[in-house]
């Protein structure tokens, strides 16, 4: 699995494990219906939701962020108007916000919600988790190292193999050299005593 899985960031890889774990919390949550599993659930999903559009970003795939935007806002609008039609729906005072309005009509808009938020979650996973295979496929081939020119040692031409190669002269010194002092005969000797 890990091999499937080195074309992705650190946050596509979170995006999977939350995934895996949002979905065994539905199941969990289905089977005890205890709230606090709800709401690990929802934030799983959240996590999910984030670590996805962070690996999309990561990628550069536009177009995803773009269909995740107009989703994300279709789920908010909808959610919002499916909880506002229920709030007005139980409020005492009818005229409070408006006329009343029956509750029967606010099945499409948590359907709606619903299929904007699946299919929100569902472009971003596989923006984040599927490979991009137009990349392979465009990777520039190796240019070869260019070679430096020196200028500040002209080559010397190779001998031939016919003529002899000439050797310098030996030097001899023009004055004789001098000795470096030793660091004995620098330092001074103590007087004798007489």
């Amino acid at each position: 699995m890990i091999n499937l899985m080195r074309h992705m960031g650190n946050s596509g890889k979170l995006a999977v494990v939350a995934a895996f774990v949002s979905l065994g919390l539905l199941v969990m949550a289905a089977v005890v219906l205890e709230e606090l599993v709800l709401y690990l659930f929802l934030g799983s999903v959240l996590i999910c939701y984030l670590a996805s559009l962070v690996q999309v970003f990561n990628r550069r795939r536009y177009l995803v962020v773009l269909l995740a935007a107009a989703g994300t806002s279709v789920f908010i609008g909808c959610s919002i108007a499916f909880l506002r039609m229920w709030g007005i729906a139980f409020n005492q005072d009818a005229n409070a916000l408006g006329s009343a309005v029956s509750t029967r009509d606010s099945d499409i808009y948590f359907y709606l919600a619903a299929v904007a938020g699946l299919g929100t979650l569902a472009v971003l996973f596989l923006g984040a988790v599927v490979p991009s295979f137009g990349s392979r496929a465009a990777v520039p081939a190796k240019r070869t190292p260019t070679t430096t020119k020196r200028t500040s040692s002209p080559r010397k031409p190779a001998p031939r193999a016919g003529t002899p190669a000439k050797r310098p002269a030996p030097r001899t010194p023009t004055a004789p050299g001098k000795r470096p002092a030793s660091s004995a005969s620098s330092q001074r000797k103590p007087a004798s005593k007489r």
